[in-house]
């Protein structure tokens, strides 16, 4: 199945028929990554008395409890809702699921003990194009990002100067493969939550950071077709699964 989309004045024919997930699965092992100082999540089937959720245990079904944290346990998309004192879900303001998008890969700058993703890197790999949703894939792109631990790991983070440029060029969604945009211990300043979001001024209720994905190598840097996808949960933040399509430039 194809699809015909227009990006910045070219027409493109996007291919639904080849999804590339970039989510990473939440699971109850080793395996998930964790970040923020917490353990891994828990999925344990119900007990009830003698009765044990789990079909080789002698249930009828599997039926289990899932606890977790969004932001500390693998793909999630968040809202202003994560750094605003008002309650706001991310399940109310996306309402748009698909997205012009631009995979870039940064090479971030090391500055004394930390990384840092600095608005010249980001600017350069833009070349003037400004996308709906930027994926920000850092190096090196090693596997062990899909079950890392990420605590007292200090990340790589974007520089608040190229959250800014970001926001002003106009770009409303952004996606990398850290745990945050924001540095691990920033003594709650947030600064690139707050350039992007443009707040407490001018909040903007209407874009979304999506954090701990993993971009495959394979996956070259370009332009795609994002398809946004996320459980509506009423929460600032949401589990949620990017898909792209690649896109063939119409003839």
């Amino acid at each position: 199945m194809k699809l015909n989309i227009t990006i910045e004045g070219t027409s493109y024919i996007a291919d639904l028929s080849s999804p590339i997930d970039l989510s990473i699965p939440m699971s109850g092992d080793s395996s998930n990554p964790i970040a923020w100082n917490l353990e891994k999540p828990k999925i344990d089937p119900v007990q009830m008395g003698e009765w044990v959720g789990k079909v080789s245990e002698g249930a009828s079904v599997n039926f289990n409890t899932i606890t977790f944290n969004p932001h500390a346990h693998g793909t999630h998309t968040e809202c202003l809702g994560h750094i605003s004192s008002e309650f706001i879900s991310v399940n109310d303001i996306l309402k748009k699921y698909f997205f012009s998008a631009l995979v870039i890969t940064v090479n971030p700058k090391q500055t004394g003990n930390d990384l840092i993703i600095t608005k010249d890197c980001i600017e350069e790999q833009l070349k003037g194009t400004v996308p709906e949703a930027l994926i920000i894939r850092t190096k090196p792109n090693e596997r062990a990002k899909r079950s890392k631990n990420y605590n007292k790991s200090n990340w790589p983070y974007i520089q608040e100067k190229a959250a800014l440029f970001i926001r002003e060029i106009g770009v409303d969604h952004v996606l990398i493969d850290t745990p945050s945009v924001d540095k691990e211990e920033d003594d709650g300043k947030l600064l690139a939550h707050k350039a992007f979001w443009n707040y407490p001024d001018a909040p903007r209720i209407h874009s979304t950071i999506t954090e701990m994905i993993y971009v495959p190598d394979q996956v070259k840097d370009g332009h795609y077709l994002l398809s946004l996808q996320m459980a509506p949960f009423h929460n600032d933040a949401s589990p949620s699964r990017p898909v792209l399509y690649k896109l063939m430039e119409s003839v």
